[in-house]
């Protein structure tokens, strides 16, 4: 039988390199293109033999391919892009990865991970203590996790997913998580993100009611207690829900936390203490992450709590997620992944706890329509609480004609009045000239965006190590 082939138009995506490979472990062939692909996706597609062009053209395209997987990029529509319209007049099948992932879990037991924060570190928890149990389960990750790959399609009946809530394509308005068939599924937070597509909280948390309401009658509902919109999704479900937290009344909780180099805590589940956790993941998030992971794995009876706190040992967490960019200098840098504001201020409050006698320098860039729309100009008055000196980045500018877009100079004003010190950069050049004018021994930086920065996220380190060595 003929090999069956697949082509990804904007390959380069989490999402779309992490169901290649899936196609890839199917037995397709698998090409692709993509005109800004950088790591970590290229790196996985790489390792895994996946070819594609850093072009879009309609050549790119083979003609013996039986399907093209087009992204959901502003880049990739009919109107702006030939490889894309050469691919709507061939008559070839056309999807997108959610609708491509929930065929392949149509016969799995899926648990979707979903939330507005920390659904890519809890699936990758839940994966890892799973693989690392022995239990060759199947997995979707929308980041790349250290150690791991972002996909494996396994033989287990359970397949772990990220569920994301932005739209499927630019043909198909649901959320990607709406495919994905859910038996279980754990909600981090349905805080309003994506305000360019969701205009008011309420219309975000609709996603979330209609998510929840399709899942059986005995599936689990894990929901963290610590965040209200969440735990109000409780009422919409016929699951079995648990609440899992830091707070007190969480059925799955943390007490006695100790945080350091390796951060401990006692795992309880309503008043039994069940299981004694080390991880060196930095950060209350991170805490409340594992309790989450922890709830859905010990009520599904998926691992035992030893499995859990031996696989948790072993756990390095996520590339862009707080891992440390320098090697030998004395001024640390770390990336944090600053689509939202909830995650920078996590990713603050994280190395305030493990650095407190440091200064926080925070170089971002804000990247996500949600931080450069107007309507969130709010978000620069909390968001950078902790940090003491702030490089902001110029604003990316893709889709920037679909909504209202603020200026640099508008989110500098709103960083002065809200107290943090600021300078705007335009250049990589810029930006380094700035920092070699501030930062000082004692310091400790983050790298926060959720894109490429014009190749600081991986200069400043360099930068940092050759000089503070």
């Amino acid at each position: 039988m003929k090999q069956k082939r697949a082509h990804f138009i904007g390959i380069a995506g989490m999402g779309m390199s992490a169901t290649a490979i899936l196609l890839k472990e199917q037995g397709w062939q698998v090409s692709g293109s993509d005109a800004e692909a950088y790591p970590p996706a290229t790196n996985q597609l790489e390792r895994h033999g996946i070819p594609f062009a850093t072009s879009y053209d309609p050549k790119n395209i083979p003609t013996d391919t039986n399907l093209i997987v087009i992204g959901k990029n502003a880049k990739l529509t009919r109107e702006n892009n030939a490889e894309v319209q050469a691919a709507y007049e061939s008559g070839i099948r056309i999807a997108s990865f959610p609708e491509l992932l929930g065929e392949i879990v149509e016969h799995r037991e899926p648990i979707v991970v979903a939330g507005s924060y920390g659904k890519s570190t809890i699936t990758s928890l839940i994966a890892w203590c799973l693989s690392r149990s022995g239990i060759d389960a199947g997995w979707f990750i929308g980041a790349a996790p250290e150690g791991m790959e972002p996909a494996h399609l396994g033989t287990h009946l359970v397949f772990v997913i990220e569920g994301d809530e932005y739209p499927t394509s630019h043909d198909d308005s649901r959320p990607k998580f709406s495919h994905y068939q859910p038996h279980d599924a754990l909600i981090t937070a349905a805080t309003h993100d994506h305000v360019n597509i969701y205009k008011t909280q309420e219309d975000f948390l609709k996603l979330f009611h209609a998510f929840v309401s399709i899942l059986p009658n005995d599936g689990i509902l894990a929901l963290c207690a610590d965040e209200l919109n969440a735990k109000a999704l409780a009422a919409e479900t016929k699951a079995q829900v648990i609440f899992y937290g830091l707070t007190p009344t969480a059925t799955w909780r943390a007490e006695r936390v100790r945080h350091g180099e390796q951060t401990t805590f006692d795992l309880m589940h309503v008043k039994q203490r069940v299981v004694a956790l080390s991880t060196s993941l930095m950060g209350e998030h991170n805490v409340q992450n594992i309790v989450g992971a922890s709830a859905i794995l010990l009520e599904k009876k998926l691992i035992t709590p030893e499995q859990l706190a031996e696989a948790l040992k072993s756990f390095k967490g996520l590339a862009r997620r707080l891992d440390q960019k320098t090697a030998r200098s004395s001024i640390p840098a770390y990336e944090g992944f600053g689509s939202s504001r909830e995650k920078l201020q996590a990713a603050i409050r994280a190395l305030k706890v493990q650095y407190p006698d440091k200064r926080l320098v925070v170089v971002f860039e804000p990247h996500t329509f949600s931080w450069r729309n107007k309507k969130m100009l709010h978000w620069f008055d909390t968001a950078f609480e902790g940090a003491r000196f702030v490089l902001l980045y110029k604003p990316a500018e893709q889709g920037a004609e679909t909504h209202e877009q603020s200026t640099q100079k508008e989110m500098v004003e709103r960083l002065l009045r809200s107290g943090v010190a600021v300078k705007p950069a335009t250049s990589p050049d810029d930006a380094m000239n700035i920092l070699n004018g501030e930062i000082r021994k004692g310091d400790t930086i983050l790298l926060s965006s959720s894109g490429p920065m014009d190749g600081l996220i991986e200069q400043i380190p360099q930068w940092l190590d050759n000089t503070f060595a």
